[in-house]
């Protein structure tokens, strides 16, 4: 078993490469329970472009997939969770993620509709001991770079709720953000599939940008 040492150092190593102008990469997780963990093929390489011109991030253009019971989750200090259905997580995958957050990575959880009482479910597996706390507007993740003073961009309707962030906080430090009535997503996927107006798209991109500074900022 590793221990959250030698994870803190692997996660780290991530960071100082992308300190020294080394290509960062991040990760899609697959998971498994039916649900469509492969939704927005095109939002996670649009988010990189953006951030990596816009922001001067050095993210390797091309996303990986993961599976939370592979080796290779230490190797990405972002991962990312999106779908619309059920995910399980089994036990093994439950004590890598725990171990992988605890030891220094960062996962954004983007609730495409319909995620939600799935991922709250698996995430108290994960830790039992926390909660999801929505974040104030004045947490960095909403000013660096970009300012976003009400919090997150409201991308599609759903069920016409507010959209909300709320993180998982580990002994003051936030280890996952999860973006509920937003689908930032969406927001960062081509055009030409939703037809979302060029100011929607933007605001969710720059938020996105947020988190990938925030998560390498952060380690």
């Amino acid at each position: 078993m590793r221990s959250n040492v030698f994870i803190c150092l692997l996660l780290l190593l991530g960071n100082i490469c992308w300190a020294q102008n080394s290509l960062v990469k991040i990760a899609k997780v697959k998971y498994k329970g039916g649900g469509d963990w492969y939704a927005n093929k095109t939002s996670l390489p649009n988010l990189i472009a953006f951030a990596n011109q816009q922001a001067k991030l050095n993210i390797d253009p091309n996303p990986e997939t993961v599976e939370l019971n592979s080796p290779m989750l230490w190797n990405y200090p972002f991962i990312h969770i999106t779908g619309h259905g059920n995910l399980v997580f089994d036990k093994e995958e439950q004590k890598n993620l725990r171990q992988y957050l605890i030891g220094g990575g960062f996962l954004h959880i983007d609730d495409n509709y319909g995620l939600d009482k799935f991922i709250r479910r698996e995430m108290a597996k994960v830790f039992p001991e926390l909660g999801f706390v929505e974040l104030p507007f004045n947490h960095p993740i909403y000013s660096q770079p970009y300012s976003f003073p009400k919090g997150l961009p409201k991308v599609h309707e759903h069920d016409g709720k507010a959209p909300q962030g709320f993180g998982l906080i580990y002994q003051g430090r936030l280890i996952c953000f999860y973006s509920y009535e937003c689908d930032l997503g969406n927001g960062w996927e081509d055009e030409s599939i939703y037809h979302d107006p060029a100011e929607k798209r933007e605001a969710a991109l720059k938020m996105g940008t947020n988190l990938l500074h925030y998560a390498f900022m952060h380690p």
